[in-house]
């Protein structure tokens, strides 16, 4: 669907980018299989230690626990470091170090058909992680309803926002010296975007800047849909997140043959 939606984008060629990272990760499985271990240290460090300190909270009216206010967040955190790994560093390798588009662009897929296809892998690896993150989630006891299955598709479309920004950012990078500018821009994002504590606690005009972050946006989605709290506001909130998908992507796509097309 996307495909028809954005055609300048890329074509369904595009899945053999897919198909050849599924290749490549099959002899590197260990790194696939060490992602699962994130969502359980994550939230048994917030149930065993901060949960028990800092108490409940009111979140829509209702009282839940810290750790039942913090884990959708952390879900919407894990989301972000994942599509920025995957489409900062690990694109910029193949991009700049192994010049494996090169070969492939030998092929008849096109620069377009090369930025979806990181996508679609992405996208593969964070529907994986998150399911494994909502299964911690109701095994641990930090699920705040049966709604929480919600949680899966709407974290699915953090990542792809993020994936979209990474990919987009990635062709901008010249060396590794420049992965410090996206820890000097991803560690604010993720210390103050109410993932830890509500955005009530913030000054009015710095939570007026934290509400245009997109894991901000998130992570309210994720804890409203947890909670089973829907209002009219989680349609904008998906519209956020879907249109800096689209822009991302579009921009990704258009770097890509400015940089690999002669």
């Amino acid at each position: 669907m996307l495909t028809r939606v954005l055609p300048h984008v890329g074509t369904r060629r595009s899945l053999h980018i897919f198909e050849r990272n599924f290749m490549v990760y099959r002899s590197q499985w260990l790194m696939l299989v060490s992602g699962f271990f994130e969502p359980l240290f994550y939230l048994l460090s917030i149930g065993i230690g901060l949960n028990h300190l800092v108490g409940n909270l009111s979140v829509g009216g209702r009282v839940v626990s810290y750790a039942t206010f913090v884990a959708p967040g952390m879900l919407a955190t894990s989301a972000m470091n994942g599509a920025m790994i995957d489409s900062i560093f690990n694109t910029f390798f193949r991009l700049r170090i192994s010049h494996a588009y090169e070969a492939v662009l030998a092929t008849p897929l096109d620069v377009a058909d090369v930025a979806l296809g990181e996508l679609w892998w992405a996208l593969a690896r964070a529907a994986v992680y998150g399911a494994s993150f909502i299964a911690c989630m109701v095994l641990l006891g930090d699920a705040g309803s049966a709604w929480v299955v919600l949680c899966w598709p709407a974290a699915l479309l953090t990542s792809l926002a993020f994936n979209s920004i990474g990919l987009a950012a990635c062709t901008y990078i010249r060396s590794w010296q420049h992965f410090d500018l996206v820890t000097l821009i991803q560690l604010p994002i993720f210390l103050f975007s109410a993932t830890f504590f509500p955005i009530t606690l913030y000054p009015r005009w710095l939570g007026a800047i934290i509400s245009l972050s997109p894991l901000y946006q998130s992570a309210t989605l994720l804890r409203g849909l947890d909670l089973g709290q829907f209002d009219a506001v989680m349609v904008i909130r998906v519209a956020y997140l879907v249109a800096i998908a689209a822009a991302g992507l579009w921009l990704a796509a258009r770097r890509f043959r400015h940089i690999l097309v002669p």
